[in-house]
């Protein structure tokens, strides 16, 4: 795993020192009497993430927290660890390359071990994005790799007894998004409530369920795809939705930039839908528009804004977009891309 975006500015306490040190020792990772050195990396919200330099050489522990780094309260099952590495797992089977190598788990901990990636090498897209630099061919693969696993999954029985994390699901997601933003817009509670509903009771495939461009890393070989705590056995259709809201966002945050972010969305959109062979891909469009626009909504009024987004008018912009959707309905992905292109006049 690569440094996203690079060291925090803070050491380890001692105690927690002594529990990783446990852990690495209880997947082997170490030797008797070794002392790793630990350095702690920024990014995330819901884990303790270190870089931790061996003996044997550099690894990344990933330690799941029960209150997640954010202002508001938000509680989590740990047990989400667990169903981080199996994704990983299984999506390695899939897609070779696409995650970093699991080294070693200690579930008992919700601690796991895995490659670390060189960033210098291995540039997060969310930086390359915010910079301005937005390349559709890295679109599309991500696109491509999701609609991979997404078509190796759908309507697999044992998959879905193994990703049962509905709970999970509901608390990292449904709840802290879309409960969220209906608790700040209670006139539009009850269809943020019905895409609630809608969500939960479609399960057709496995779900990354944070396919976000800080959760996907530039790879010389292709996209790399980390953290996949929320990993449920659900609708694809979130996935889809989830990347192109960022990629919407982007739009808002950098509009010099627009129109290489909207080649990304057109890009993502027309790859990851040609993927799709496990059910009419017009009824899964119809779900994604749906989510999209919850989404927008969440991502300035949820438990989790996206954190770049400070200017006020831009956040307007998103805030009454995103309402005027859920109210009007979606005319599908690309009726959104055009009418986000028609209505944002920074």
């Amino acid at each position: 795993m690569t440094a996203k975006p690079g060291p925090a500015a803070e050491t380890l306490p001692p105690d927690e020192v002594r529990a990783l040190s446990a852990s690495l020792a209880r997947m082997g990772l170490v030797a008797d009497g070794e002392t790793p050195v630990f350095t702690p990396l920024a990014g995330g919200v819901s884990s303790r993430i270190v870089r931790v330099d061996t003996a044997g050489g550099t690894l990344c522990l990933k330690k799941a927290l029960a209150q997640l780094k954010v202002a508001a309260e938000w509680l989590a099952p740990l047990e989400r660890n667990r169903a981080e590495v199996a994704w990983m797992r299984l999506a390695d089977r899939v897609v070779p390359g696409l995650v970093p190598a699991i080294l070693g788990e200690d579930p008992g901990a919700w601690t796991f071990a895995m490659a670390y990636l060189e960033p210098a090498a291995n540039p997060v897209w969310k930086a390359q994005l915010l910079a301005g630099h937005a390349d559709p061919a890295m679109a599309g693969a991500v696109a491509r790799a999701l609609a991979s696993i997404h078509h190796a999954t759908a309507r697999d029985e044992a998959c879905a007894r193994d990703f049962a994390n509905d709970a999970n699901f509901h608390a990292l997601r449904l709840d802290p998004y879309f409960g969220a933003a209906a608790i700040a817009h209670p006139d539009r509670a009850a269809v943020l409530q019905e895409i609630i509903d809608e969500t939960a009771s479609t399960r057709l495939a496995l779900v990354h369920g944070d396919v976000s461009p800080k959760n996907i890393l530039a790879g010389q070989g292709g996209p790399v795809l980390l953290d996949a705590e929320c990993a449920w056995y659900g609708d694809p259709a979130f996935d889809t939705a989830f990347c192109l809201n960022h990629l919407l966002l982007k739009c808002a945050f950098r509009p010099d930039a627009a129109a290489g972010y909207l080649a990304c969305y057109d890009a993502f959109a027309a790859a990851y839908l040609e993927g799709v062979d496990w059910e009419p891909a017009g009824r899964l469009e119809a779900r994604a528009s749906r989510l999209l626009a919850a989404m927008l909504l969440a991502r300035v009024d949820g438990k989790s804004p996206v954190e770049y987004l400070t200017d006020a008018a831009a956040r307007e912009f998103v805030r009454g977009f995103a309402r005027s959707l859920l109210l009007d309905g979606t005319e599908g992905l690309a009726g959104i891309r055009n009418r986000w292109s028609k209505e944002h006049h920074p």
